[in-house]
């Protein structure tokens, strides 16, 4: 059971992160080879991680092919991984416009806008770099996430932020040590893996503390919340248009892809560290089962 966390903890994670981030942090502008040539031959993702591995569809593309479609997902990972940032910002914002800003909580929030900003200019400048347009989500999804900072809260906001970036994280830990993998995509990779670790503490903390103070109908919207903003961040990470770089429909290749197997085995096993950590705290629940199911990080059996 995890235990219950209050306002001294709050503020002493946020002075251990603090220093933390002082100590390290990269700035991609210097960090970064961005005139260093592509590697011809290396993939932009791992193989086994594209959408569209072990169908009909992969097996008709040509190896130059396969790279170029893994090209195209990365962008797309990139630039929704942007998409997902901006709303995060707003939230933390949202946050932070309520608190004493002498807190170190407060400044460890605005420390990590900041992380977030260059975050975002990264993933940007790299899908720049390699050539692909800055996909994002589909235009419908872009439209409804808007209300996203206004009917989120607690928990749930701070839940949703895990999800996004622990299945990210996951996705990008195996890549960044890969060497089949553009050296390039790997630093972007390392560099994110790095200082994510540290919103990802300060998150768990926070869900972990907000859920203490729910009532039980609370209890049941978070749960309802988190799982509807789970779904839309896993089914976002693909844009549809990003096989139309290698031949296929968007329409064939979503579809493809959303009854792969080995597609939902990649993005329930992206998810293997955050759920039981949200199943633990109760955020995981009856009011949003459907969509947890439809997102792919729980089995359809649960």
């Amino acid at each position: 059971m995890t235990r219950a966390l209050d306002g001294t903890d709050r503020e002493r994670t946020a002075q251990r992160l603090l220093k933390s981030a002082a100590g390290k942090f990269y700035d991609p502008d210097v960090d970064i080879d961005w005139d260093a040539p592509l590697v011809e031959g290396k993939h932009y993702i791992l193989p086994e991680r594209s959408s569209l591995y072990g169908t009909p569809l992969w097996d008709r593309l040509s190896p130059e092919q396969r790279i170029e479609l893994g090209k195209h997902e990365v962008a797309s990972v990139a630039t929704t991984g942007l998409w997902f940032e901006i709303l995060l910002m707003q939230m933390l914002l949202k946050e932070v416009y309520d608190e004493d800003p002498t807190s170190a909580h407060a400044q460890f929030a605005l420390t990590e806008i900041a992380d977030e900003c260059r975050h975002s200019t990264m993933f940007a400048r790299m899908s720049a770099r390699i050539g692909c347009p800055a996909y994002g989500p589909v235009p419908t999804l872009r439209q409804l996430a808007k209300v996203t900072p206004a009917i989120s809260y607690g928990p749930a906001r701070y839940g949703a932020i895990l999800v996004a970036e622990e299945v990210l994280d996951r996705l990008q830990r195996e890549q960044m040590i890969d060497e089949r993998v553009q050296p390039l995509v790997r630093m972007v990779n390392r560099i994110h893996v790095l200082e994510e670790a540290r919103h990802v503490t300060f998150a768990r903390e926070e869900v972990t503390r907000g859920m203490a103070k729910l009532r039980k109908p609370e209890i049941a919207y978070q749960q309802f919340v988190i799982a509807l903003i789970s779904y839309f961040v896993t089914r976002a990470f693909i844009n549809p248009y990003v096989y139309k770089a290698v031949g296929i429909r968007p329409r064939e290749g979503v579809e493809a892809a959303l009854n792969n197997p080995h597609w939902r085995a990649t993005i329930a096993w992206a998810g293997e560290k955050i759920m039981p950590f949200l199943q633990e705290s109760g955020l995981v629940g009856a009011p949003g089962k459907h969509f947890w199911r439809k997102s792919f990080l729980l089995p359809e059996t649960a």
